[in-house]
């Protein structure tokens, strides 16, 4: 039946065509419409001025700019060799089968589906200065010195602000890593065990080499949700003190939404979108060689 359908170009025309309408309407036609405006100078009212690519070259004489960029970054690269290597540990611990796993993979996922407003209330309060439970816990241990104004200290606010990003997303990946070691025929782990592997050994040889597609989608998942991170950051500092911890997407919506440059806005937007193409493809490239360096 099902080849049936997949042989019939006018049933799978029919079933895809609300899909890419959808698609068309709310990714393809705002990417163009970004892409116009990104190359006049708009105030968001009125007719724009056309200027090329003004917008652009002024994107990298744009000190605030590069140094949003340069956090997007870090975070990504924090993303990458911190947020993900705590999940495959957790997502190989889980699936080996230890006590209360079930109960386990929900708590771990949790963070995810709380709203960001509320884990960045939450972690605002772990912050705080007079009252929160980190420098409680620094001048109770004796290191009172390193007790500081996290959020509001130049030099701390953006490690402070990007360590609720990697903890909230860390049972996301776990999940997708978990839910691809469960889909490993156990047969193969059994044939381990037979011939005396101890499950390090089996996890490195065996269990992370046959997850690479899913490590794959992990790493572009975390590169490129860095890249567009906005909302806790918003929620946390707002891109202060000083734009220590600002990112593309906090500078960009300060600049559409108070400055009243839509233009340039839109010229970080396309920007963004060019960039996590660009570096999708690098990932995918990547894996690529690897797999076929085999």
């Amino acid at each position: 039946m099902v080849d049936k359908v997949l042989g019939n170009k006018k049933a799978i025309v029919f079933f895809l065509f609300p899909a890419l309408v959808v698609f068309i309407g709310l990714i393809i036609i705002p990417i163009i419409m970004s892409t116009y405006y990104s190359l006049q100078e708009w105030s968001g009212f009125g007719e724009g001025t056309f200027i090329g690519l003004q917008n652009y070259k002024g994107l990298l004489s744009d000190p605030i700019f590069v140094k949003a960029a340069v956090n997007s970054l870090i975070l990504a690269i924090a993303s990458v060799f911190i947020q993900l290597p705590i999940s495959l540990l957790l997502a190989l611990t889980l699936a080996k089968g230890v006590k209360f796993e079930k109960s386990l993979v929900t708590i771990y996922f949790v963070p995810v589906i709380i709203s960001t407003v509320v884990i960045g209330q939450l972690w605002m309060k772990i912050y705080n200065p007079e009252y929160g439970i980190l420098n409680i816990l620094l001048k109770a241990i004796g290191l009172e010195s390193f007790a500081s104004e996290w959020l509001g200290d130049p030099k701390r606010a953006l490690a402070a602000t990007f360590i609720p990003i990697i903890w909230q997303y860390i049972g996301y990946h776990m999940l997708l890593m978990y839910a691809g070691i469960k889909s490993i025929s156990t047969d193969i782990f059994e044939a381990a065990v037979i011939d005396g592997s101890s499950w390090w050994n089996t996890s490195m040889k065996i269990t992370i080499p046959m997850l690479k597609p899913v490590l794959n989608v992990s790493v572009i998942f975390a590169v490129t949700g860095a890249l567009k991170v906005f909302d806790l950051v918003y929620v946390l500092t707002g891109g202060g003190p000083a734009h220590a911890s600002e990112v593309i997407g906090t500078y960009m919506v300060s600049t559409i939404f108070k400055g009243n440059q839509y233009g340039y806005g839109s010229a970080m937007a396309v920007f963004v979108i060019l960039e996590c193409f660009a570096l999708s493809i690098l990932v995918g490239l990547l894996f690529r060689e690897k797999e076929e360096a085999k």
